[in-house]
């Protein structure tokens, strides 16, 4: 029987695992935090550190592993890559290259080395350090850590007063206790993030979305919503499309999914902010395989197998579509939600995780999400309108 160690714990995870035992696959899953509810599903949990790339390995060593991923887990993604290489399993490519993926300095460092559009951009580990050169940089700034998902720890920055502040909060989210400082690129409509794969290194499927977020909560810059299709022209993703390929070709990557994300700025020109190789999330490879009728998650399982993936090709949307992240805007009690109901959109999933009386956070980064809406749409018109006053749609109350 095949063995597929899966590093992370989260209930994003939950969808990979049933696939992979419907396939006949052993699944191994791991991380130090035993309650994380995908340790309840697999056949096997081991506690380890997904960061400490030496423990993972000999983890792998001893369970005789045919594969490894990390899917919508960040923090497992290089020790992936690492322990895939060391034991000649399939990867999503060179070890060099996550690396450079993965940490936002050195991504943003070879965007611009190679020719891309990047904003001025550079990683410190001090806020002396990043003093030394504040007035380099054209304010507003962005701050964030090197290397963090989830919107955790990124802020906007206005002015001078501001910057300690901020990067003590970055800081807080940085394994590696880097920061990064950048330029802050004021969006045409909405940014994207979406999911895309690669067949041996050719982009065989992408994908742009709309990115949508609550100005009321704690975190302006945690995405609250995504919708298909994205604002960004055709023209740009055209653009992007062929930027993306490029940068595929120069890291040398094989056959992956992709969490990818892109921007036009105001005065159009198109920018590749983020490419991370694993599924988002946030559940957007579950949309997209309603949406296109493209498996991103059995793909992503067969290719951390090393098994040829199954009808990846380029599709259109099958409809319109969107997908709410239940929050709070503010920190309390969850009583109940209230979910407006009309004729024109389709409810086809709904994924509530709380029930009444729990707490809750101020949604200051994606780990404080509630549940998710799964939404179908008939028209363009119609979702715009349910996802641009999606707060007044679907109502968390607090006790």
């Amino acid at each position: 029987m095949k063995k597929l160690l899966i590093l992370g714990g989260s209930r994003y995870i939950l969808p990979i695992i049933k696939i992979a035992k419907e396939m006949g696959i052993y699944v191994i899953t791991a991380d130090y935090l035993p309650n994380n509810i995908a340790h309840k599903y697999s056949d096997e949990y081991i506690n380890v550190s997904i960061v400490d790339k030496e423990a993972v390995l000999q983890v792998a060593k001893e369970k005789n592993i045919s594969g490894i991923m990390s899917f919508a887990c960040d923090p497992g993604v290089v020790t992936c890559a690492y322990v895939a290489e060391k034991l000649s399993l399939p990867s999503c490519g060179p070890y060099a290259s996550v690396c450079i993926l993965q940490n936002k300095a050195r991504f943003r460092k070879f965007l611009k080395d190679n020719g891309f559009n990047v904003p001025k951009a550079k990683g410190f580990k001090s806020v002396q350090e990043a003093m030394a050169e504040i007035n380099e940089f054209n304010w507003p700034i962005i701050v964030k850590p090197t290397d963090s998902a989830g919107s955790k720890g990124v802020a906007k920055v206005e002015k001078l007063a501001d910057l300690e502040t901020s990067v003590a909060n970055a800081l807080k989210y940085s394994s590696s206790k880097e920061f990064i400082i950048e330029d802050f690129i004021e969006k045409k409509g909405c940014s994207s993030d979406s999911d895309s794969f690669s067949v041996n290194g050719k982009l065989e499927f992408l994908s742009f979305s709309a990115q949508h977020f609550d100005d009321k909560s704690e975190n302006p810059y945690t995405p609250s919503a995504y919708s298909w299709p994205a604002t960004i022209s055709d023209e740009n993703k055209t653009y992007l499309a062929k930027e993306l390929q490029r940068l595929l070709d120069l890291l040398n990557m094989r056959t992956s999914i992709y969490n990818i994300e892109t921007r036009e700025d105001v005065n159009g020109i198109p920018y590749i902010m983020e490419v991370s190789p694993r599924g988002g999330g946030n559940r957007l490879s579950e949309v997209l395989t309603y949406a296109t009728g493209i498996n991103l998650l059995k793909n992503s399982v067969l290719a951390a197998l090393g098994e040829e993936p199954e009808n990846v090709k380029q599709e259109g949307l099958k409809g319109f579509w969107a997908e709410v992240i239940l929050h709070s805007a503010k920190p309390g009690f969850f009583d109940k939600l209230k979910i407006k109901q009309e004729n024109n959109v389709k409810i086809i999933e709904k994924d509530l995780w709380i029930k009444s009386g729990d707490a809750v956070g101020g949604f200051s980064g994606a780990n404080e999400a509630i549940g998710t809406l799964i939404l179908r749409f008939e028209s363009l018109s119609d979702m715009e309108s349910y996802i641009n006053n999606v707060n007044e749609n679907v109502i968390v109350e607090l006790r």
